[in-house]
């Protein structure tokens, strides 16, 4: 397995990627929203993971956050935006690879927490951020009235 910061060049594996994660936004837009990141790097930061044989398998997103996040105390925060290990290739330790990486990028960016959010009925996201030691910090409901 080799985990690399995503790059101009390797754009299409995770805009691929991204598209399997969230299929319900049109490919154009996971590719116009991953460029963008792409053109800030002291803002965002994606890595993908790829197999012996090459090919892409999984991604991490992340950001700095320097607005109000849930639970934590300090700014920025790295942020956790998507995670993604195709199913043939969960639980063998790619996910918690790829937040190391997220982690290491927070660090050189001044950040002393890491955060996320999962829906509140994604129980396997939930299990999945407890099992790669993330804490729940609050639970919220998020509502909109129109006008």
């Amino acid at each position: 397995m080799r985990i690399e910061r995503c790059t101009h060049e390797t754009l299409d594996d995770l805009v691929a990627l991204r598209w399997e994660l969230w299929p319900e936004a049109p490919i154009e837009t996971h590719r116009t929203e991953a460029a963008d990141d792409l053109s800030v790097p002291d803002r965002a930061v994606a890595f993908i993971v790829w197999d012996q044989d090459g090919v892409a398998v999984g991604f991490a997103e992340a950001s700095l956050r320097r607005d109000y996040v849930n639970g934590c105390e300090t700014s920025p925060v790295a942020f956790l935006e998507g995670i993604y290990v195709r199913a043939e290739q969960r639980k063998r330790g790619i996910a918690r690879r790829l937040i190391q990486a997220v982690e290491s990028w927070g660090k050189e960016k001044g950040c002393s927490e890491f955060a996320s959010d999962a829906d509140i009925g994604n129980d396997v996201s939930q299990r999945m951020h407890a099992a790669l030691g993330f804490e729940e910090t609050e639970r919220v409901v998020f509502f909109r009235k129109p006008l």
